[in-house]
C-alpha cells in the first residue's frame, strides 16, 4: 500500500447533475490506493474529471488521486508514472498523451502488480483493460454528418488530432476522413494537424493554413482545444459564417466562440463520469470480480457495456452516449 501522504487532498462539492451516479455502498478498501495519472493537470477537462476520481474514492473508501505534467507531454507524463510505481499504489488509471511512447511505463507498473486501465487508449498493448465512453468509429462518422451538414456536403477542410500517436482522436479522425469519402465526394479532406494539446499550436496552424488554402470551408477538432485554437484565428480573420468549426471540446473552453458562431457544434463526453468509471473497473478487478458485457458499472452512460478485445488482446469497455453542444443548450453542460 502507498506510504505516500497527500499533503492537500481537494475534496469538491459535486453539481447536482453529477450525482446520478447513485448510491454506492461504503466499501471495506483495505487501504486501496488508485492513482490517475492525465496529459496534464492544467486543463479543464482533467480538472472535471477529478471530479469523478474524488467522488468515486468518498463512495468506495478509497485513497484517490489525480497527478499529471503542467503541460501535455508524454516525456514528462511517464516520468509521473516511473516515480508513482515504486510508491506501490494498487491501481494506475492512465489517460496517455502518447500511447505508444506509454506502453514501457504501463508494463512496468503490471510487472509490478499494479492494475492498469487506460482511457482514451484503445490500442493499447500493455493494460488491464481500457475505458471508452462510446465506439470511436461511430463518433467520429458523427462528427463529420455534423460538419458536412454545415458545410453543404462539399468543400476543404481541415482534421486537427492533439497528437498523432493518440489512440482516440485518430480514431475518431481516420472514421471522419472514411464516411466522408464514402458519404460525400464533393468534400475533401486538406490534412491532418498536430495540435500538441495545445490550442495556441491550433490557432498558429489555423492562420497559417488560411494563407495557404483560401478555400478551406470546415474544421474537425478532436483535442478539446482545437476548436478553440481554430475559431479564433477563424473569428479573427472575419471568416466565422464561411468556415463550419465542429469537434471535442467543453463550454469552459469553447463557450465564448459557440456564442459568437466562430465553433459550430462541440461534441464530448463527461470526463468525471469517465474518470469514475476507470475507477470502479480497477476496483472490481482487486474484488475478483469478472468483468462482463451488459455489466452496470454503476455511472451515466456505462449502465450495459460493451466490451471488444482490440489487436493485442486488451479489452476494451465501450460506454455508450455523446453530448452535442451548441450556443441553445451550452448552459446546461457547467464544465
Amino acid at each position: 500500500m502507498v506510504k505516500k501522504i497527500l499533503s492537500t487532498v481537494l475534496v469538491f462539492t459535486l453539481i447536482a447533475g453529477f450525482m446520478f451516479f447513485g448510491a454506492q455502498p461504503k466499501a471495506v478498501a483495505q487501504d486501496l490506493v488508485f492513482a490517475t495519472v492525465v496529459k496534464s493537470v492544467a486543463f479543464n477537462w482533467f480538472l472535471r474529471m477529478e471530479e469523478g476520481i474524488l467522488q468515486f474514492g468518498e463512495d468506495y473508501g478509497v485513497t484517490t488521486f489525480m497527478e499529471g505534467p503542467s503541460v501535455a507531454d508524454s516525456a514528462q507524463q511517464i516520468a509521473v508514472i516511473e516515480n508513482l510505481i515504486p510508491q506501490g499504489i494498487d491501481a494506475l488509471i492512465n489517460v496517455p498523451h502518447g500511447v505508444k511512447e506509454q506502453e514501457p511505463v504501463q508494463k512496468k507498473a503490471m510487472d509490478a502488480g499494479i492494475i492498469v486501465i487506460t482511457h482514451e487508449a484503445s490500442f493499447v498493448e500493455n493494460a488491464h483493460y481500457d475505458l471508452e465512453a462510446f465506439d470511436n468509429k461511430a463518433y467520429g462518422e458523427e462528427m463529420m454528418r455534423e460538419l458536412a451538414t454545415r458545410m453543404g456536403e462539399k468543400g476543404k477542410y481541415v482534421q486537427f488530432v492533439g497528437s498523432l500517436t493518440n489512440a482516440s482522436h485518430n480514431e475518431w479522425m481516420d472514421a471522419a476522413l472514411a464516411y466522408q469519402q464514402e458519404h460525400y465526394p464533393e468534400m475533401e479532406s486538406i490534412g491532418r494537424y498536430e495540435s500538441k494539446d495545445d490550442q495556441e499550436v491550433a490557432y498558429n496552424t489555423m492562420k497559417d493554413l488560411l494563407k495557404t488554402y483560401s478555400d478551406i470551408r470546415g474544421v474537425l477538432g478532436s483535442a478539446a482545444g482545437d476548436v478553440v485554437g481554430a475559431g479564433r484565428a477563424i473569428e479573427e480573420m472575419g471568416l466565422s459564417d464561411q468556415i463550419a468549426v465542429v469537434g471535442t471540446s467543453i463550454p469552459s473552453y469553447a463557450g465564448e466562440l459557440l456564442k459568437t458562431g466562430a465553433v459550430d457544434l462541440a461534441m464530448t463526453w463527461d470526463p468525471a463520469t469517465a474518470g469514475y468509471a476507470a475507477n470502479v473497473v480497477a476496483y472490481k478487478i482487486i474484488q475478483g470480480e469478472e468483468i462482463t458485457e451488459g455489466m452496470d458499472l454503476g455511472v451515466p452512460g456505462y449502465e450495459s457495456i460493451k466490451i471488444i478485445e482490440n489487436e493485442n488482446g486488451v479489452p476494451v469497455i465501450y460506454g455508450s452516449g455523446w453530448a452535442k453542444i451548441d450556443a441553445t443548450n451550452m448552459d446546461q453542460y457547467p464544465f
